[in-house]
């Protein structure tokens, strides 16, 4: 089972390698970063790096047990103690419960590592996928979005006070 990991400088070369990979797969459910971002990678992930060590996001990576990243959990803008998730698992390695499982765990981290209180999240009306990961980790609908120019719904999560709980459970 891949391991949910703190993104860090030698992940880059895993990291590179996934989202080449899945570019493909991943602009199909959201926007394309964009070929700059892969021309510029090293500059864009020390910059990620920098964002991580002030507490304004927090990156993470799921590391099969060969070293290849086959996922990302994310936590972006955080203030308030909350912060958006944002994650994508490889096209190789969905349709196994890892999204559902990293999301949860970097749930767990949120609260009781980073001290948030809540997350949101956002997906399109169209991904039944990701609707049914946030529906599973315990976030709930609450409005309708555009992303992208496409309609889609926001999602929240309180994390008070059970995903503290879960932790103390070893969940």
């Amino acid at each position: 089972m891949p391991e949910l990991q703190r993104l860090r400088l030698d992940h880059a070369p895993a990291l590179l390698t996934f989202e080449k990979e899945n570019r493909a797969y991943f602009s199909a459910s959201i926007p394309d970063r964009g070929d700059g971002c892969f021309a510029r990678f090293d500059e864009r992930l020390a910059a990620l790096l920098a964002e991580q060590a002030a507490g304004v996001c927090y990156f993470h990576v799921l590391v099969d047990d060969r070293g290849r990243v086959v996922g990302r959990v994310n936590l972006i803008d955080v203030a308030d103690r909350s912060a958006e998730l944002g994650y994508r698992i490889a096209e190789s390695a969905a349709g196994r419960g890892l999204a559902t499982r990293a999301v949860h765990q970097v749930c767990v981290l949120a609260a009781t590592e980073y001290g948030l209180t809540t997350l949101w999240a956002g997906t399109t009306s169209d991904n039944a996928g990701s609707r049914a990961v946030l529906g599973r980790t315990g976030f709930v609908p609450v409005g309708e979005t555009v992303l992208d120019g496409r309609p889609g719904l926001r999602y929240e999560r309180h994390l008070e006070p059970s995903s503290r709980v879960e932790h103390d459970r070893g969940v």
